[in-house]
């Protein structure tokens, strides 16, 4: 029985170091070494103190600032910690909203985001990222449609022309990978703090 039992011993402690010692100080030591920023979560500072990632989304709702897509996710109710209350970009809860396209309440959120954006640009067509949630509640990036949407609002806000405007938010367009894997898309802090960081606004 000892002659059975030994080898399996031994194969457990010794897949256990490989896999759980050695190659996830491997693979975090490489990261640090050729990644280093993306190895520590793509933070952004600001005068020296962290302010955000670039993976991570915020929630602007000033009209100077360009606002992501809509974020589903959560936070413990602090009057009630049975119950859950709207915690938009939580990113220790990132979650999507689950609801179907039959959902009442899905298609009363979406009806409502989309009257609200057609009252600020009544003469263009709302993007579908600006009035939809994505899978993660976290996502930081909108599309150049959904930026360009908001111009107006934001050149009137900051007391700045349009073409003054959609000229930063071109500046802070990433196109696809290599000409060809993706679509292009704006990081909404990046855009933000670019509008921040024009000289006189």
């Amino acid at each position: 029985m000892l002659k059975q039992i030994r080898p399996a011993i031994m194969m457990l402690v010794t897949l256990t170091i490989i896999t759980g010692i050695i190659y996830p100080l491997g693979m975090t030591g490489l990261a640090q070494l050729l990644f280093p920023r993306q190895a520590n979560g793509s933070l952004i500072e600001k005068d020296g103190k962290v302010i955000g990632s670039t993976l991570i989304g915020q929630n602007f709702t000033a009209p100077q600032y360009f606002w992501g897509r809509q974020s589903a996710t959560t936070d413990t109710d602090p009057a009630d910690s049975t119950k859950t209350v709207p915690a938009p970009y939580n990113a220790q809860n990132s979650v999507g909203s689950n609801l179907g396209p039959t959902s009442k309440a899905l298609i009363d959120r979406v009806t409502q985001d989309s009257e609200k954006l057609k009252a600020e640009n009544p003469d263009q067509p709302i993007p579908v990222d600006l009035a939809t949630a994505s899978a993660s509640g976290l996502d930081p990036d909108i599309t150049p449609a959904g930026a360009d949407f908001q111009v107006p609002r934001v050149a009137k806000a900051r007391n700045m022309s349009v073409e003054q405007v959609r000229r930063i938010v071109a500046e802070n367009t990433t196109g696809r990978l290599l000409g060809i894997i993706g679509e292009p898309t704006v990081n909404v802090l990046k855009l933000n703090l670019a509008l921040d960081a024009t000289p006189g606004r």
